[in-house]
């Protein structure tokens, strides 16, 4: 008999957003309407295959988002808590609350409220049988590796994906993970923690172009677009 867990998302909606060139953290910017808080959040409460959401929150904007997050009337939402000065860190505080011995975690930035259910899908689905899982698509640009200002090298493109979120995990691995690492501050995300320590191998399910992480002000444009592109095809 298959064994199953709950499935968790964590969203993580702690940074400042200081690229964003905004007075106010970026997940609390609107896009036709609704935050980025609220849109990143809810595509996570309409998925039928997610049981609990927690989500992560700079200290000064806490009651902010408890407020944004009640009003919207979310029945999942599973805990909200302070988050840490890293990305890292509020996602070690996220795990760290879930009490169950084993779970299946989707670690989510707020900065992608474009995710689609179809992701989320084929995330839970790999983690049957994977401990493992990241989003990516290839990489359309040629990457070039920098060093003082000049080229050092030119790596083949047909080897390179662009991470994207979410990042999902077996409970018990990622808690290893975060464990084994706590004094190595090199890695900004959770599957470069894995692959680091060679814990597992992690498996990648196909993202899409449209799951952009909202970071400067021209990406709140394209966010705007995507929104009322799928928008349209609802009418």
């Amino acid at each position: 008999m298959k064994q199953t867990y709950n499935n968790y998302a964590i969203i993580l909606a702690s940074g400042n957003g200081t690229r964003f060139g905004s007075n106010i953290p970026k997940q609390f910017t609107e896009i036709c309407g609704k935050t980025v808080l609220e849109r990143a959040v809810e595509v996570f409460e309409k998925n039928k295959n997610i049981d609990k959401i927690i989500v992560v929150i700079t200290s000064e904007y806490l009651e902010k988002a408890k407020d944004i997050l009640q009003k919207a009337q979310f029945k999942k939402i599973f805990k909200l808590l302070k988050g840490g000065v890293t990305r890292r860190e509020s996602s070690f505080l996220a795990i760290s609350s879930i009490e169950e011995s084993e779970a299946n975690v989707l670690i989510h930035d707020c900065a992608r409220p474009f995710v689609t259910e179809e992701i989320i899908n084929d995330c839970i689905k790999s983690l049957e049988v994977n401990n493992a899982v990241g989003v990516a698509i290839p990489a359309t640009d040629t990457i070039i590796e920098v060093e003082n200002s000049e080229i050092k090298s030119v790596p083949a493109r047909d080897k390179l994906w662009q991470i994207q979120t979410p990042q999902c995990f077996r409970l018990s691995l990622i808690k290893k993970a975060h464990a084994i690492s706590k004094n190595d501050f090199n890695f900004t995300d959770d599957c470069g923690l894995i692959v680091r320590y060679n814990l597992a191998k992690v498996k990648i399910v196909k993202g899409t172009v449209a799951n952009i992480k909202i970071t400067y002000p021209l990406d709140y444009l394209i966010a705007e677009s995507i929104l009322k592109e799928r928008e349209s095809y609802k009418l």
